[in-house]
């Protein structure tokens, strides 16, 4: 990143600003999430207070997509010949950067987005994500502003009236994310704020009560499976649960919930009850197994799918030529699917003594041990916990003094209110609680100690 010195367009001062060109996805994973936000080539006026962004071409790349875009500025009324002066050293270190077999066509035909917005729209729809499907979420996200920021629960209520059409899975999704951010955040208020519509929400909608029938039936399956298996659940249990239930939502729980053992044995039983019953029993009867090989289609074909992507998502990472860097980018991807997918990547490379690809999973695996290790912050509450005594803690929190700040506190709080609300073990709680108490006579000590200023 440059330093450029240039005036300040209100007040004329000189200032000096950070100033970035080349967005190479391959050697800084954070690039893109720079490029969506906005947040960069910003100038910073300390003399008035002027904030803006820079006038500076920038030039965008990702070998995995074989994207090279450019974007000039309209402000900077440059040339073709001119710009093609200005980007061609920056194009050309993108080329040395990339060893001779990853050096496509692409490469030769940069892109040139006439906006802003026009460079966004064309990283997004690389990923799959739409003009469409962008503007669908821009008005659900709208929407959910104009709710928030109703002056009542009656206005409230007639812009839900008026907007139902909006609100389907999607919107709960990202009302759930505002929800569980807040609150991981410490923000109580915000979320019991967004809790109380969302309560609202599920209650006066459509499809709200279908997701809260759809909860229902789930909790309900799921209670049913578990007192089933107290002495084993077997294929007769499971088809007397199925052929008893009371709605097909919780048919298709007990399907999504328990699929392997909906296996040939299972059908077999099913078979022999419809050759045993007559007349509407019979029907009925056929009716479900016809109901139960769609089900059990669709979940194996969406765990396939989902097995596939993970596959590829795991392949397009050992190909990339940084796989650290590719990893970061695709961390939030990464699932129970992307690890089986993995360990199945990782016994067939041991079987095979493929040293290559070993040494590639394993620096694959190092980002994935890196990413998942706790904040130091939860670290520390874990030690806390895990602590004999008040002695214990004293001496954890004088090792880690430089952690214990009013931060560390809402931390802590947030950890307290999280574990409350999921119905945590009391222990757990109380032991919270002791933690938060120790922590805060250390900061009265420390404080105390402290000399006073005259």
């Amino acid at each position: 990143m440059a330093k450029i010195q240039t005036n300040c367009p209100r007040c004329r001062q000189p200032l000096v600003a950070d100033v970035e060109q080349l967005f190479d996805v391959s050697q800084d994973p954070d690039a893109k999430r720079r490029i969506l936000s906005g947040q960069f080539n910003v100038a910073r006026c300390q003399s008035c207070g002027y904030e803006g962004g820079l006038a500076v071409p920038v030039v965008y790349h990702d070998p995995d997509k074989e994207l090279l875009l450019t974007y000039f500025p309209p402000e900077l009324s440059v040339g073709v010949n001119e710009q093609e002066k200005m980007i061609g050293p920056i194009i050309s270190s993108v080329m040395n950067r990339l060893p001779a077999e990853k050096r496509k066509a692409y490469l030769l035909q940069p892109r040139t987005m006439l906006t802003l917005q026009t460079l966004v729209d064309t990283i997004l729809e690389a990923d799959g994500i739409t003009k469409d499907m962008i503007e669908a979420q821009q008005k659900r996200v709208g929407l959910l502003q104009r709710i928030i920021t109703a002056s009542s629960a009656d206005v409230r209520a007639d812009i839900v009236k008026q907007e139902e059409a909006l609100i389907d899975n999607a919107f709960f999704t990202i009302l759930s994310t505002l929800i569980q951010n807040a609150m991981q955040g410490g923000d109580e208020r915000a979320a019991r704020v967004l809790a109380t519509i969302q309560q609202e929400l599920l209650q006066n909608t459509a499809v709200g009560r279908q997701l809260m029938e759809q909860s229902k039936e789930t909790e309900a399956a799921i209670k049913d499976l578990q007192d089933a298996s107290k002495d084993g659940l077997t294929h007769e249990k499971l088809l007397d649960l199925i052929v008893n239930s009371p709605s097909p939502i919780r048919v298709a729980a007990y399907v999504s919930l328990a699929r392997s053992g909906l296996d040939y044995t299972f059908f077999q039983l099913l078979s022999e009850r419809i050759n045993a019953a007559s007349g509407e029993a019979q029907d009925k009867l056929i009716a479900l197994r016809d109901q139960l090989l769609d089900l059990t289609r669709e979940v194996d074909e969406a765990l396939a799918a989902r097995r596939a992507q993970a596959t590829a998502l795991l392949n397009q990472i050992l190909a990339a030529d940084n796989i650290e860097s590719s990893a970061q980018q695709h961390l939030a991807e990464m699932d129970d699917f992307f690890a089986q997918a993995l360990r199945n990547e990782l016994e067939l490379a041991q079987r095979n003594n493929d040293a290559a690809k070993l040494q590639k999973l394993s620096r694959l695996m190092s980002v994935l041990e890196a990413a998942s290790a706790p904040p130091p912050e939860v670290g520390l509450i874990q030690e806390l916990i895990q602590a004999k005594d008040d002695a214990g803690m004293e001496k954890i929190l004088a090792d880690h003094q430089e952690m214990v700040t009013p931060e560390f506190l809402e931390v802590i709080s947030a950890v307290i209110h999280q574990s409350q609300e999921q119905g945590q073990p009391p222990e757990l709680v109380e032991r919270l609680k002791l933690a938060y108490r120790a922590v805060q006579r250390f900061t009265m000590k420390a404080n105390l100690s402290k000399p006073t200023e005259m």
